[in-house]
């Protein structure tokens, strides 16, 4: 079974990692769908799909998960048409992992199996608790894997998240 997990990973961290981790031991493959592929630079969306895709690639290589394809979802805002949108892009999938309710419906409605992961500790491992971390200068390094870390400081992603606050 493949099995499709969709998030925007602005930026991947602690939480994603465990999801996929615990996925890989399970699905023949984890389609990781990072949704809103077409936004960067925005609060919401600081960093670039390439610069996810990054990320996300560096961390699980480095845990040796080879298991997984990354494809990128444009949003479309038609709510109605998405899943379609998502089922052009790829197909090959059995059950969709979601925690995000509207996700699973729209999924269920389709006739997916659409099944909630295991939330990891989801008041710290959330996108935007570490962007406004980063904002406030708080300590949020643990809160991501040392390859996303890594990463953002060295495309100075600290202060493009400051400076799309401001």
């Amino acid at each position: 079974m493949n099995a499709l997990f969709i998030g925007r990973f602005q930026p991947f961290h602690n939480g994603h990692l465990k999801v996929i981790e615990e996925a890989s031991k399970h699905y023949k493959i984890i389609i990781i769908g990072i949704g809103s592929s077409q936004y960067s630079n925005t609060i919401e969306n600081p960093f670039s799909d390439i610069e996810r895709k990054f990320m996300i690639d560096k961390t699980l290589k480095e845990r040796k998960i080879k298991n997984y394809k990354i494809i990128f979802i444009p949003d479309i805002h038609n709510p109605p048409k998405w899943v379609d949108h998502v089922l052009t892009i790829f197909s090959d999938f059995d059950i969709v992992l979601s925690n995000n309710d509207f996700t699973g419906k729209l999924f269920s409605e389709k006739g997916f199996i659409v099944k909630k992961t295991l939330l990891y500790n989801k008041e710290r491992y959330s996108g935007k608790i570490i962007r406004n971390k980063i904002m406030k200068n708080e300590m949020w390094e643990e809160l991501v894997p040392k390859e996303v870390f890594n990463f953002i400081k060295s495309k100075n992603g600290e202060e493009r998240i400051r400076s799309l606050s401001r």
